[in-house]
């Protein structure tokens, strides 16, 4: 699964610390779902989304892979 965390972190002007504190989980969560070592689960995508102010599936996609 491919993701755009590290662009919508950009538009913000967000660290990943900052990220990380808004949703509830470690700056090191935050770097392994957005370098795609992590696939995070729903609720977690969904709070993303909610800090974010945008859609989930703007946040993440499929691959043909997955």
């Amino acid at each position: 699964m491919k993701n755009t965390i590290k662009v919508e972190r950009a538009k913000k002007n967000w660290t990943q610390a900052d990220l990380a504190d808004k949703i509830g989980v470690s700056r090191q969560a935050v770097n392994s779902i957005e370098t795609g070592k992590f696939v995070p689960s729903t609720v977690l995508a969904l709070k993303m989304a909610k800090v974010f102010g945008t859609p989930v599936e703007i946040i993440f996609q499929l691959e043909k892979t997955d």
